[in-house]
């Protein structure tokens, strides 16, 4: 909303209302505004929660110190989705539909874990949502930015024209100041459905390529496999984050590190200079998502301030189902999905840890009578804290995992 007024007031040259102009600076002032709002409103809300008595109920899983977080107020991913939802309201351009996106995906799986969160404290079932209703409102959403993604007007990639040769078409100019010839490549914006592959030269990849064998009928099946790998992916990542919100900061901390990569990636592909120089490709307005992800990494660490080791208050599925589904969106939207299992290794390597251990166990159960198992306990967290480790300090290093993921998916954009 502040962008409006002040391109108003630019109009009417009052000094300094032009800075609203430049994504850096209301990226800078979303995060400044997300920080405040989580730090300084997250305590009301803590008080809040803790006066409606919204504590957590905790399984006695055999851990160290778990039992000590029995009443620790839930549902403090209120605070995640309101430091995200305020300054983007504020500081974004609100008819970037990638915006639009964001904040329907933000309400949307925050709603969702939201309602699972109300039925665990305030109708005491401990099964909160049922799973598959969890499911249908991810496949809605899937829905929802599938169709957007793949319908609207608004979202086309700029490519180079190629001739006849499959070589990008080239204008020939001269600078009649200085004599010298400049080569320009012609380009045009298209409705696409290719994405970006990692570490390869020729990085770029058509799901149209899986029904290519239809012909004229390609198009149309096209879509329905563009859409069915983003309903999987946003349920996948969504399913993750909250298996891996399990111990104090683990969630929000790598959720923070995952953004500010997608944020530079998202800012480097919608800026024409950019994109040219690291040959990547360019998608136009896609830049504005910086101010989003700056509200995302203020509203998670700020959050950090009250969930980091001892826990003062917990997200719930109101805000891990969200940190999820927001990450899974914003790298489907700048065409960088396939750098998921990198770039949010720790929700990977945390989902794979609970499919390799109920799958082992059944087979083995199925096979000898007797169920056996490959980690002391799953999610992988729970494993490391059965063999001892303490919490704080398994936090600590899966943090560091997450930079070092986060270093290589960026190394992505020059190794190829």
């Amino acid at each position: 909303m502040f962008y409006y007024f002040f391109d108003w007031l630019n109009e009417l040259d009052i000094p300094g209302a032009g800075m609203f102009q430049y994504i850096s600076f209301r990226s800078a002032a979303a995060i400044i505004t997300s920080l405040i709002i989580s730090t300084v409103f997250g305590r009301q809300m803590i008080r809040k929660l803790q006066r409606l008595q919204i504590g957590e109920e905790i399984r006695d899983l055999g851990l160290e110190g778990q039992m000590q977080k029995k009443g620790t107020p839930t549902m403090g991913g209120l605070i995640i989705l309101g430091s995200i939802l305020i300054p983007t309201l504020l500081f974004a351009r609100l008819d970037n539909i990638y915006i639009i996106l964001m904040l329907i995906t933000t309400i949307w799986l925050g709603g969702i874990g939201f309602i699972d969160d109300y039925i665990k404290v305030f109708l005491k079932n401990k099964e909160g949502l049922a799973g598959k209703f969890k499911i249908i409102g991810q496949v809605g959403l899937g829905i929802i930015v599938a169709c957007t993604l793949y319908f609207s007007d608004d979202v086309v990639v700029r490519e180079k024209v190629r001739g006849e040769d499959n070589k990008p078409v080239k204008e020939i100019t001269v600078n009649h100041e200085t004599g010298q010839q400049e080569v320009k490549y012609i380009t045009q914006d298209v409705k696409s459905t290719k994405t970006t592959i990692p570490f390869i030269k020729n990085h770029e990849f058509d799901y149209s390529w899986f029904v290519s064998f239809m012909g004229d009928h390609t198009k149309p099946w096209a879509w329905l496999v563009y859409m069915f790998v983003i309903i999987w992916i946003i349920t996948a990542v969504s399913n993750a984050a909250n298996l891996t919100d399990g111990i104090d900061g683990l969630a929000a901390g790598t959720s923070a590190i995952s953004a500010a990569t997608l944020g530079i990636l998202a800012y480097v592909s919608g800026n024409v200079f950019f994109a040219e120089y690291l040959n990547i490709m360019y998608i136009p307005h896609t830049g504005e998502l910086a101010v989003f992800v700056s509200a995302f990494i203020g509203a998670t660490v700020g959050f950090l301030w009250y969930n980091s080791f001892p826990a003062q208050v917990f997200m719930g599925d109101t805000g891990s189902l969200a940190l999820g589904g927001i990450i899974a969106v914003f790298a489907i939207i700048i065409r960088k999905e396939f750098l998921i299992p990198i770039l949010c290794g720790i929700f990977f390597m945390e989902s794979l840890s609970v499919i390799m251990q109920v799958s082992y166990f059944k087979y083995t159960k199925k096979r000898t009578g007797v169920g056996q198992r490959i980690f002391l306990m799953s999610p992988l967290h729970h494993h490391y804290q059965k063999k001892g480790i303490p919490e704080p300090k398994i936090v600590a290093r899966f943090w560091i995992v997450g930079v070092i993921l986060a270093v290589i998916a960026m190394a992505t954009l020059k190794v190829r």
